[in-house]
């Protein structure tokens, strides 16, 4: 077995209050070391926004796990063990915030043990332009809701948030096709195996598959 380092990440003060989100991260990481030999020796937990460029300055259990991943590597960076996340937004989808972080190696769950640091930068670009552009076309659609004379609240973000996850229906629908005539319950145990993330994050369940495919009008089995 060899040695890792957890570190869990909630966004906001009330998810870490109620542990929100925590179990679920925890899970995920606890299954990842069972599969591929790890056993965590600390657990760092943080609840923290991590945005802008002092994030890390912001986040003294991140800087914590990486301290103490270091000391069990007998302070070589060669030798340091990994620092383990559940999903890569728990650490960040920030591309230059992630660079400054390869003082230790850093292994996401979701993505498998063989994404070397070159292939996490990607992932990481992929994940920051992805936000970016949900942020966009959120502030496009306030403004064009205000040019209407529509009031801003409740019912302007629910259509904002229901035309989001059309357009995540619609990315995966070339998956979700071949797999219309299974029952729920095997196509999200298949998206799970992709590592496709449920529109909430974590492992998708059947009653969400059932909402995608009445989404994209396909029948469910």
């Amino acid at each position: 077995m060899r040695s890792a380092v957890a570190y869990i990440r909630v966004s906001k003060p009330k998810q870490g209050r109620s542990g929100l989100g925590l179990e679920a991260q925890q899970t995920a990481i606890r299954l990842f070391c069972a599969q591929h030999g790890y056993v965590i020796e600390a657990e760092y937990r943080e609840v923290e926004t991590g945005k802008g460029a002092d994030a890390l300055e912001r986040r003294p259990e991140l800087a914590a796990a990486m301290k103490f991943a270091r000391k069990l590597g007998k302070g070589s960076k060669a030798r340091a063990a990994p620092v383990i996340i559940a999903k890569l937004d728990r650490l960040s989808r920030d591309v230059h915030f992630i660079s400054g972080l390869q003082r230790v190696p850093f292994i996401v769950a979701e993505l498998g043990p063989d994404v070397d640091p070159f292939m996490l930068h990607i992932h990481a670009a992929v994940a920051e332009k992805e936000r970016n552009r949900i942020a966009q076309r959120t502030k496009e659609a306030i403004a064009a809701a205000k040019a209407r004379g529509q009031r801003l609240g409740n019912p302007d973000i629910g259509n904002i948030r229901k035309a989001e996850a059309e357009e995540r229906a619609t990315h995966l629908r070339s998956i979700i096709e071949p797999l219309r005539r299974l029952p729920a319950k095997q196509i999200s145990a298949v998206l799970n195996e992709r590592k496709i993330s449920a529109p909430r994050g974590g492992q998708w369940q059947a009653t969400q598959v059932i909402r995608l495919l009445h989404r994209l009008d396909l029948s469910p089995a």
